[in-house]
């Protein structure tokens, strides 16, 4: 199995969120993590092509909607399919995310954009459209797992204990672009990549661990909550939580999705930061979402 380099941390206490940005990220407290390993880069197409071939995997954007579970869905658009990334011909109220993204039937990891796109010019690129049972399924058959949010950000910011950015406080340091997100007014004009690039394209963090901010959103194993949970709550990064705003325990289908992707731009989504974090049904599937794994160590 050709899978990523595994970079093992040695874990500690960090701050954790952000005081100064979107209410989920908030409060910021300190959180401590035990030493772990993870991937270096996201998982790419090659990757996960080598899983399907291994296993005969089929992802859930490659299955037909349930019947019964959307009754109310017409059958025609029951079809396999996901969401796709579609840019508009000029500015569009950025509340209405339905303006850019598009559900197209035939879209999948294989085929990113359609039924008539492919990716043998993108093996090195992350792999997309794969949901957090399609995660889950990899890194169960890779060994490995999916990583907590507290892990995750952990390992983003590479050693800089609350720096806003993985490499500093300033978002493109002496006017360098220092990862894929978008480039120009979202979602019509963008200087950038325009969509996924090769892992690796852009430096590394303070871990040596590449594409932590921009390219895709990563899935996380931890639940979503809308604020973080109080500093002094115990044992909280295996998804023992609660909604700081209810009192409930948090929707087991949505998930915590960390890193932000080429589609953040800083007049609609500034999440290309460690401390943000997004929320994600886990049937989701879309052409900027993907996933490393992580492992346990001694």
């Amino acid at each position: 199995m050709a899978l990523s380099e595994l970079v093992t941390l040695p874990g500690g206490t960090f701050r954790m969120g952000s005081d100064h940005h979107y209410p989920e990220e908030a409060p910021q407290h300190a959180r401590t993590v035990a030493p772990f390993a993870i991937e270096r880069h996201p998982v790419t197409n090659a990757q996960f092509a080598e899983f399907v071939a291994a296993t005969g995997y089929v992802t859930v954007a490659e299955r037909p909607l349930d019947p019964v579970e959307f009754a109310d869905v017409p059958e025609a658009d029951r079809l396999p399919g996901s969401l796709v990334f579609t840019p508009t011909d000029g500015p569009v109220d950025l509340r209405d995310w339905r303006r850019w993204w598009q559900w197209v039937p035939g879209a999948d990891w294989r085929h990113p954009f359609g039924p008539d796109s492919g990716i043998d010019d993108r093996l090195d690129h992350p792999v997309v459209h794969v949901s957090f049972a399609d995660a889950t399924a990899y890194a169960e058959w890779a060994g490995r797992r999916l990583p907590t949010e507290a892990e995750w950000e952990y390992a983003a910011r590479g050693g800089l204990d609350g720096a806003e950015f993985a490499w500093g406080d300033e978002r493109m340091p002496g006017g360098a672009v220092m990862a894929n997100t978008w480039q120009g007014d979202f979602p019509y004009r963008n200087a950038g990549w325009g969509g996924t690039s090769p892992v690796g394209t852009f430096a590394p963090n303070g871990y040596d661990l590449v594409d932590v901010i921009g390219n895709v959103w990563e899935w996380t194993s931890d639940a979503f909550t809308p604020r973080h949970v109080p500093p002094d709550a115990a044992s909280v990064d295996r998804g023992e939580r609660r909604d700081l705003l209810s009192g409930a325990a948090p929707s087991r289908s949505m998930r915590t999705t960390k890193g932000g992707s080429h589609l953040c731009a800083p007049e609609y989504c500034r999440r290309y930061r460690p401390a943000a974090r997004s929320a994600q049904a886990e049937d989701s599937a879309t052409t900027h979402l993907g996933f490393r794994c992580a492992a346990d160590v001694a």
